[in-house]
């Protein structure tokens, strides 16, 4: 009959397409998706001891939040992701923490890209934009990005393609100029002995960078159902990609520390400023050179919001769906996409950019970047205890891949990287300085508590809403639900 001769090419279509999507393609989609050129200068003003803590990270947190990422993501091929995975294992109520922090985190980005436009086109210009025009520039960015991420993804493959391109092409170049002009006219931070890599305590603020140049692996778990062996493909891409991503951040902020020295290096403008310094040392036109540098690296920064964006969206987007999220979340337009959370997107972020004037930080980019790494990590932080107790809980699941090892592994695995993200949220707060004084960012607590806080409203609120729509006889039974 003909509805079976659909239904079998339509069957073979699918087998079609697993077979084609190799181990290739899933380590270019780890790189496409988690490469993000501005955290290169924030890295790069770790110093020296960055390549210890790259190490140290690799170990410590990338190889577990690898390892957990591939077998949840397997596992459980759930629309809202982190988000399901945490309400499968602990409930509604962490659930919703989860899907709160998420979001919120991708908006305080969001406004410190925006920020980090208009400083980085102050440099191109070789002049100061006055305070409001700024704003003014930094809200298009906003509105742009909110326009952007409502449109189908086919419109914006090729864009975001192309802005991968140019994020390999800038930090391959930046690492490659770096090693030229170091070998040939000296380097700007010499290693003068194997001292100047051990950790610097004065610099542990900027770990939780490394981490955040990580964020992004349980992407490529979604694309299981495409493998013909995600057994052992996902492990071997999240292997392989995490090797290529970290090279190039590696290499690229090495680069940075080849042409400037860390005292002079801000956590904004390092890249471009080693663009400078490469093409004065090697006397290019750097007239010309600078403004095309300038701008394709303008380019990547929209180019990282919006390839994000749907998916954070999304997430908030099916909380709210679920009840987990207050209903506003879960408007979407007639394409599917989600509305409620872009719009709110672009209204969090606008007015956190026109309150910059009024906020005493001479570096609000770093502000703003750094409460969107905490309130990520308040996000995977549940990712490691959820992994043990569905373990524990949902022992007969399919697992396509599983961790090996006994009870010693999933410990380790499950509190080593917990640690690390602990300690990278409290030293991100409270840090020692070169100089042996303590330094406590009370804006960065601040925003971090009253995100916090905000997050419990949302608990508190969509909770009770929840229980009210419950007939009187199921609410007992809701209490497991939303613990």
């Amino acid at each position: 009959m003909p509805a079976k001769k659909i239904q079998a090419k339509q069957m073979h279509s699918e087998n079609m397409k697993v077979k084609s999507f190799k181990l290739f393609d899933a380590v270019l989609a780890a790189v496409c998706v988690i490469l993000v050129v501005e955290s290169a200068a924030p890295t790069a003003a770790i110093g020296n001891s960055q390549y210890f803590w790259w190490a140290f990270m690799f170990i410590t947190f990338f190889i577990p939040y690898g390892l957990v990422t591939a077998e949840l993501g397997a596992a459980y091929r759930d629309k809202g992701g982190l988000f399901d995975w945490v309400q499968r294992a602990f409930g509604r109520n962490w659930g919703s923490r989860v899907a709160w922090y998420y979001w919120i985190q991708f908006v305080f980005w969001l406004a410190s890209l925006a920020v980090l436009f208009t400083e980085v086109s102050s440099q191109i210009m070789g002049r100061a934009i006055p305070v409001w025009t700024a704003v003014i520039v930094q809200l298009a960015f906003i509105v742009c990005m909110c326009v952007g991420s409502m449109m189908p993804i086919s419109v914006n493959k090729w864009l975001i393609n192309l802005g991968t391109y140019a994020k390999v092409l800038l930090m391959t170049a930046l690492g490659v100029f770096g090693l030229y002009c170091g070998i040939v006219y000296g380097f700007a931070n010499p290693v003068t002995g194997a001292g100047d890599l051990l950790p610097s305590f004065a610099g542990v603020s900027f770990i939780a960078v490394i981490i955040f140049n990580f964020k992004g692996f349980e992407v490529v778990a979604a694309f299981t159902g495409d493998m013909d062996n995600p057994k052992k493909q996902i492990p071997m891409a999240l292997l392989l990609g995490g090797i290529l991503i970290s090279f190039f951040y590696i290499f690229a902020a090495f680069g940075i520390s080849a042409a400037i020295p860390v005292a002079e290096l801000t956590t904004y403008g390092g890249l471009v400023d080693s663009f400078v310094a490469f093409f004065t040392i090697l006397g290019l036109p750097g007239h010309i050179l600078v403004p095309i540098v300038g701008i394709l690296f303008l380019f990547t920064l929209f180019i990282n919001v919006l390839s994000w964006a749907l998916g954070v969206n999304y997430v908030a987007s099916h909380a709210a769906e679920q009840g987990a999220m207050p209903k506003v979340f879960a408007k979407r337009n007639a394409e599917g996409a989600p509305l409620g959370a872009s719009v709110l997107n672009g209204v969090v972020a606008g007015l956190m950019v026109i309150a910059v004037p009024f906020i005493p930080n001479p570096d609000i980019f770093w502000g703003f970047f750094a409460l969107q790494i905490i309130t990520l990590i308040l996000a995977y932080m549940f990712m490691f205890p959820v992994f043990k107790k569905l373990r524990k809980i949902d022992p007969d699941a399919e697992r396509p891949f599983r961790i090996p090892g006994g009870k010693a592994v999933i410990n380790i695995i499950t509190y080593m990287p917990v640690a690390m993200l602990t300690l990278s949220a409290i030293f991100s707060m409270v840090y020692p300085l070169a100089d042996g004084v303590w330094y406590f960012d009370s804006m960065l607590v601040i925003g971090t508590v009253a995100a916090v806080f905000i997050g419990e409203l949302i608990v508190y609120t969509t909770g009770r809403s929840v229980k009210a729509k419950l007939p009187a006889h199921g609410r007992r039974g809701e209490a497991s639900y939303s613990r």
